[in-house]
């Protein structure tokens, strides 16, 4: 059988242990690999490289694709990036796969029938991290969605269903509210749920299904969701589940992929011999399933299902009358070992497949892009704060070309026809439509070079577009 070379990085805190006993089991169990080690993560940070990442990795990387990563602590403050959200959106890896299944009786849980496995978009949403300060009182971040993203995460969701035998996939977002963003999503879902009809499909607004989630979690199958969403469902569903702690991920890209547990680095349990090496464990089988090593991956959870029905249980999730023994990380490691050949008796055994699911990249239709206006945002802080003020100000520097149709803050219509009672704050966005079908982005220049000269600070624009005739653009709430 062909050996197959990851990576491994131990990361920080509890890391190296748990990342040793996984690495033990993985030999007991005859798995061919090799690894390389690497260092990311606090160490690399404080000696000055601030993505956490030292540049020679990446080449490691490329050369293996695959890597096996233990949780990293990010210093706090300082401007240091997450090595997680970096080496995904670095590497492609767009999917985040996170399967939450109930142990019941042998993990407590409130939800003993619970199996279900969440896709969450990995790279994209407010996760880009793309900040700023403006004014005085007002920050903001970018909620970035592109439909190759949606297309890739979706597509993805329905493979995962099709492939593990899921009757169905539900898709979360907040499109009520972020019709454009969400919206996107929530419509390439439906595009492409017409091409899988022998699989159920359904939309859900996050709010309501992550409280369903919450209460009702026998009642999914395969949730698909946009990045934040995403990080907050799967915490959710590993914790009602049992314990956070026993949760794996799968990161997944077109050439790479990342696996990890889903817990953090726990500083203040390192070298204790604590801690529990069952969510890195996860995430090496869904390693060896993607290498085509499924076998192995059966045996290897089907080993630790049982150490989980002998009652060896580490501190986390021991419970009196549910556990017999409690242990710590090397112990347990032990008895995974001890038991690798056998299968459980109550719990159900797992199956895995021996081939990696896969979506084709496919091009985008291009729509015909014209410019109608512009949003002019500007940091005003007039001692009255009165928007007919601004607006009169406005209008008269519009100019033959545009149109002063309404100025918002915060979101909020303010002018023309504001209410009193509407706080506002030194943020204010002034859209610009253009008077004529072809509107040009000289004139809008020229109209910011006018404000500019009246004593008006602008602290950034957006182009308003039109694509096939439809309004890029979102309406001011109560426009």
């Amino acid at each position: 059988m062909t050996t197959h070379r990851i990576v491994v990085a131990p990361g920080d805190g509890i890391g190296p242990e748990i990342t040793q006993a996984v690495l033990r089991i993985l030999k007991a169990a005859t798995v061919p690999i090799e690894y390389d080690k690497i260092e990311v993560g606090e160490s690399v940070y404080l000696s000055g490289h601030t993505s956490g990442v030292r540049d020679q990795v990446w080449d490691l990387l490329r050369k293996t694709n695959c890597l096996l990563k233990g949780p990293i602590t990010t210093p706090q403050g300082k401007g240091f990036k997450s090595v997680n959200v970096t080496i995904r959106k670095t590497l492609n890896l767009f999917a985040n796969i996170r399967p939450t299944k109930s142990y019941a009786p042998f993990v407590a849980s409130a939800h003993p029938g619970m199996n279900l496995t969440i896709i969450r978009e990995n790279e994209e949403d407010l996760y880009a991290g793309i900040e700023h300060r403006q004014t005085q009182e007002v920050t903001q971040v970018l909620k970035l969605i592109t439909r190759p993203g949606c297309e890739n995460i979706i597509r993805y969701a329905f493979e995962y269903a099709k492939a593990y035998g899921r009757r169905k996939v539900t898709c979360m977002t907040k499109d009520n509210i972020m019709k454009l963003t969400d919206g996107l999503f929530h419509q390439v879902f439906s595009e492409l749920a017409a091409e899988y009809p022998e699989i159920e499909s359904d939309h859900l607004i996050i709010d309501i299904g992550a409280a369903r989630l919450a209460a009702q979690p026998e009642m999914f199958d395969v949730i698909v969701t946009l990045n934040l969403y995403g990080d907050i469902l799967s915490d959710i569903a590993s914790q009602i589940a049992g314990s956070v702690g026993l949760a794996g991920s799968a990161n997944i890209g077109h050439e790479m992929a990342m696996f990890e547990a889903v817990h953090g680095s726990a500083p203040d349990i390192a070298g204790k011999d604590v801690a529990n090496p069952s969510g890195l464990l996860t995430a090496a089988t869904q390693m060896l399933v993607h290498l085509g090593l499924g076998s192995y991956g059966e045996a290897i959870k089907n080993a630790w299902l049982c150490t989980l029905e002998d009652g060896i249980h580490t501190a986390d999730f021991y419970r009196d009358g549910l556990s017999k023994e409690e242990v710590g990380t090397e112990r347990f490691t032990d008895a995974v070992i001890e038991r690798l050949g056998r299968k459980p008796r109550q719990l159900t055994p797992v199956a895995y497949l021996d081939r990696p699911i896969s979506v084709a990249r496919k091009p985008t239709r291009k729509s015909v892009q014209t410019l109608a206006g512009i949003d002019v945002f500007l940091s005003w802080d007039a001692q009255d704060r009165d928007p007919d003020v601004l607006g009169g100000q406005l209008q008269s520097l519009a100019g033959e070309e545009f149109n002063l149709v309404v100025i918002t803050n915060r979101g909020v219509k303010v002018y023309p026809g504001g209410l009193r009672e509407t706080f506002c704050t030194d943020h204010w966005r002034c859209r610009f439509v253009g008077r004529n079908d072809a509107c040009r982005y000289q004139d809008a220049l020229a109209l910011m070079d006018r404000m500019t000269s009246a004593g008006l600070e602008i602290i950034k624009t957006e182009n308003l577009y039109d694509f096939d005739g439809t309004p890029g653009y979102s309406m001011a709430q109560g426009q």
